[in-house]
């Protein structure tokens, strides 16, 4: 599901309260992605003399070179209206620089497809001589791949592999077996890459002369289709007398998976082989990547009840493959810590909770531990590498799970932080290690990005959102707080009170509540809630049990048994807030999307709800209508846990439900299908249940375009003023 966006929604007027919470603010500089963001600088790419970054001018039309020690701008390294020839761009979405900077892979005219994927035009510029090229002229390509040198690049047409080469001229397709919905070569079908973060499966050896790749044949993966009306966000919505039909293969929990395999293709011979690895049919291959050296296939294999990882080295030539490192969990295996490996010269480092906590083990090519670099009652949430006298940098939650911080530990085991400070800070590195872009928010701070040394000094601030801040000084406020479940363990809570609150307000309580997931955090978010909060609504958070971010057996409390823990959570938080001096218990509400749409279909079901109303948007009504890799990684397959889907179903117990019900969901909506929506309200009205109803025609899950969230909240507002006044 991987839900990590916080799309969070509008609401209602506290009867009691009136317009003066709103502070000059409307809706959509609350819940507008376009209005409510601050602003940010570009992404840092580090160069190589360890002393410069590129960034580009955020317009696509420049990309310039940037000095560490000073912040300043040094050169320009591309200009859209400098290129020589024929061949040229008007501005361009993205870019990457080859290894040895000599040419640039640019990509315009993007035209996604679904979470990450996309088609696009690549050019090539060459640095030099100023000229660009296109990587092919047969059509829009995916997931391009610039080798090291920068001479050729990989690409997917129709689910095969083409591989350009620039300086003779040549686009020769490598595969001839991809067929839409049978076999894909090179990037992952629809499931790998919602679950698993993938968007592209190929890797170039350090020579240029090994293409490796995935290749997926779901010809067993059953179709799933829905009718794609459309929207009119989009151009002439009334051209389409007949709506189009959206065929995708999506499997189900229990269902087969595509089936995998690891090739590698010889450039020099121009041969395929496939990698000896004992890959099942029902197995996952979640990360391939080359070694340090570039020159051995590292190639992950876990298997279906996500609860065993086996690394292996391979030799593309050979085909010869050694397993190096294995890994079990009592639970299930977390794809977000173990595809952070990283691959040095002479050993490789991987994050592990097998201690309880997320930390860092550095293990050798023949499988052998090294050395344990983190320890402790704390995650390592992100790893970026290590020094030239051996200082490892992370970014952790060494000052409770609400906070990140960037710290580094020395080849002795002494631990630093590089600020100590309470909040949410991350860093982009100089290669050397020498200098960090710094970026810091709090729960009253917007983000700051300031230009720092490693030995503490400040170079520069780059941006410190100071217009921002004050354009939003009058919003409502987060406050963190610690509140206990239902068995009298510490949750993390933080709660957001109307502007200028006298008296007692309605209370709705927010959620996600997914698997590892984590809404409560020391970091700045302008999203709906503070909308809702800015009209008279009390806004409570908890992360119960399920949650991220704490100790493994937290998180792993929900196992096989979704939904039973987390609703006991919510359900004990929404009772705390109803005794507090500032909230009216006779009038409590629940609100979620996705995983959180759920939650607020369990809440409202439960024997002991509290709940008067609720607004459950895009929800999982039933764990069997959702996709495998995710259901089955905490839930394994409906024939081994029926026990658990039943209890886990939010269908199977409408008849319990309690309080108003506002259910939502995008027609379009390729990962939490609107058919989860339609079997529940199906349900209801067979049962005989009077509920509230919008779909949103042509938009899929987390309505990135036109004024949908805009209006969504706006319904939320109106079904809110009726049911929590």
């Amino acid at each position: 599901m991987k839900f990590r966006k916080k799309l969070i929604l509008s609401g209602a007027m506290c009867a009691l309260c009136g317009n003066m919470f709103a502070q000059g603010l409307t809706a959509e500089d609350y819940c507008d992605p376009a209005q409510n963001r601050p602003k940010r600088i570009a992404e840092m790419r580090p160069m190589a003399d360890g002393l410069s970054y590129s960034a580009t001018d955020g317009r696509g039309k420049t990309i310039d070179v940037y000095s560490y020690k000073t912040g300043k701008k040094t050169s320009t390294l591309f200009n859209v209206d400098e290129v020589k020839g024929d061949v040229k761009i008007s501005q361009f979405a993205g870019y990457k620089i080859s290894d040895n900077e000599k040419t640039i892979l640019l990509w315009d005219d993007v035209k996604p497809i679904y979470r990450r994927s996309y088609t696009a035009k690549y050019y090539v510029y060459d640095v030099m001589r100023g000229t660009m090229k296109k990587v092919s002229e047969k059509g829009g390509q995916q997931a391009a791949l610039l080798s090291h040198d920068g001479r050729k690049v990989a690409y997917v047409r129709e689910n095969n592999i083409f591989i350009s080469n620039l300086e003779y001229g040549t686009d020769l397709q490598i595969t001839t077996d991809g067929v839409v919905n049978e076999v894909i070569n090179g990037i992952p079908d629809w499931a790998y890459e919602e679950e698993f973060g993938m968007s592209n499966t190929m890797r170039w050896s350090a020579d240029d002369n090994t293409l490796a790749f995935i290749r997926f044949d779901e010809s067993k993966v059953p179709v799933y289709s829905f009718d794609d009306y459309r929207s009119y966000c989009v151009e002439d919505p009334e051209g389409d007398l007949y709506p189009a039909a959206t065929r995708y293969k999506y499997p189900l929990p229990g269902f087969p998976n595509s089936v995998v395999s690891v090739k590698a293709y010889d450039l020099n011979n121009r041969t395929t082989k496939t990698m000896d690895l004992p890959i099942g049919e029902t197995d996952y291959v979640p990360s391939l990547e080359f070694d340090g050296e570039g020159t051995q296939l590292m190639a992950m294999i876990v298997n279906r009840d996500q609860n065993e990882l086996k690394l292996f080295r391979v030799n593309p030539g050979s085909t010869v493959a050694r397993q190096v490192y294995t890994e079990r969990s009592e639970a299930w295996l977390e794809p977000d810590y173990y595809q952070g490996v990283t691959y040095n010269k002479l050993t490789f480092v991987i994050p592990s909770k097998k201690s309880g906590w997320v930390h860092l083990y550095e293990y050798d090519y023949n499988g052998n531990l090294k050395r344990q670099i983190t320890n402790g009652d704390f995650n390592v949430t992100k790893y970026y590498g290590r020094n030239a006298v051996g200082d490892d940098f992370f970014q952790c939650t060494k000052l409770g799970a609400v906070n990140r911080n960037v710290a580094r530990v020395s080849a002795k085991g002494v631990m630093t932080l590089l600020h100590n400070e309470a909040g949410t800070e991350s860093a982009a590195f100089s290669r050397s290690f020498d200098f960090y872009v710094r970026s810091y928010s709090n729960v009253t701070t917007p983000p700051q990005y300031t230009l720092w040394s490693i030995k503490g000094t400040k170079v520069a601030d780059l941006e410190l959102n100071q217009a921002y801040a004050a354009r939003y000084a009058s919003a409502p406020k987060m406050e963190l707080l610690k509140i206990k479940n239902a068995v009298g363990e510490e949750m993390d809570a933080c709660v957001i009170k109307p502007t200028n609150l006298t008296g007692k307000a309605p209370l709705l309580m927010y959620q996600y509540n997914g698997p590892g997931s984590q809404q409560v955090t020391n970091s700045w978010r302008m999203e709906g809630i503070f909308y809702l909060a800015s009209q008279g609504y009390v806004i409570g958070i908890v992360d119960g049990r399920g949650t991220g971010n704490r100790e493994a057996s937290w998180e792993y409390a929900v196992y096989k048994q979704l939904g039973r823990y987390e609703t006991e959570d919510q359900i004990a938080g929404a009772k705390w807030f109803a005794t507090q001096p500032y909230v009216d218990g006779n009038r409590l509400g629940c609100f979620g999307w996705s995983y959180g749409g759920y939650m607020t279909l369990m809440e409202l079901t439960a024997d002991n709800s509290p709940f008067k109303a609720g607004v459950s948007m895009a929800p999982v009504t039933d764990w069997r209508f959702y996709d495998s890799i995710y259901t089955e990684r905490f839930m394994l397959t409906p024939q081994q846990n029926a026990a658990g889907y039943e209890q886990a179903s939010a269908l199977h117990r409408s008849d319990k439900l309690k309080g108003r019900l506002l259910i939502m969901s995008g027609t379009s909506d390729d990962n939490v299908h609107f058919y989860n929506t339609l079997k529940f309200t199906s349900k209801l009205n067979y049962e005989g249940k009077i509920f509230d109803m919008m779909a949103l025609t042509g938009f899929e899950h987390s309505l990135p375009y036109c004024n949908a969230r805009t209006m969504l909240f706006r319904k939320i507002v109106d079904f809110l003023d009726v049911r929590l006044k």
